[in-house]
């Protein structure tokens, strides 16, 4: 190889080394310049002292928010969560679904079933407990139905 190549691939190789470290260089500036960009002047010790304990804090605040969020979340089993309403003629002498069986659940599958029936002469009302989906009490097909439509709506 001549020295006239060589010298030649030397200056691209030396150029390309420059470039690299040109642009290595504009992007720790970039960053720096990022870091410091509302600092008032102070230098990087105590900005970085700062950045730490922020960091500090914020995992404090991340664990407080889980707990209480973890809280809500056992609260909120014990709400009406799960709802199963089923419309029915039981009489022969009413037209229409009049009645109805309505079944109101918690996250832990209890609460209570209401049932109404509507006659011509007088409406009832019946409401029986449920405790872990079961009821102590014998339960009709509308209100085993109303029961298991709340069970569907289970997340």
């Amino acid at each position: 190889m001549n020295s006239e190549v060589i010298l030649s691939i030397v200056i691209i190789v030396w150029g390309l080394w420059l470039l690299f470290l040109s642009l290595a260089f504009y992007w720790l500036i970039y960053h720096y310049k990022r870091l410091v960009r509302n600092t008032k002047g102070e230098n990087l010790k105590v900005i970085l002292d700062r950045i730490l304990k922020l960091e500090v804090d914020n995992k404090k605040d991340i664990g407080q928010l889980t707990k209480e969020v973890a809280k809500l979340e056992e609260e909120g089993l014990t709400h009406v969560q799960k709802v199963g309403v089923v419309r029915f003629n039981p009489f022969e002498e009413t037209g229409g679904d009049q009645s109805f069986s309505i079944a109101l659940l918690n996250g832990y599958n209890t609460g209570l079933v209401v049932t109404v029936l509507h006659a011509r002469q007088r409406t009832r009302l019946y409401v029986k407990p449920i405790k872990k989906g079961r009821s102590t009490l014998e339960l009709s097909a509308e209100e085993k139905k109303a029961i298991g439509e709340a069970f569907k709506k289970t997340k």
